[in-house]
């Protein structure tokens, strides 16, 4: 079972993760946690994962 760390920034943009509606989820490449804020969600602004480099919508 993967643990998800409590990452307080959003991966895309940075912003502080205090609005409802932001989501923590395993990287699909390598389990590394990524974090969403509901306006890059929204917006589908692309991410990459700060391990192995995956990006995604």
């Amino acid at each position: 079972m993967m643990k998800i760390k409590n990452i307080e920034f959003c991966t895309s943009c940075n912003t502080r993760l205090v609005e409802k509606g932001f989501v923590r989820f395993p990287c699909p490449h390598c389990g590394e946690t990524i974090a969403r804020c509901v306006k890059c969600r929204e917006l589908a602004v692309i991410y990459k994962c700060p391990k192995c480099g995956y990006e995604g919508p």
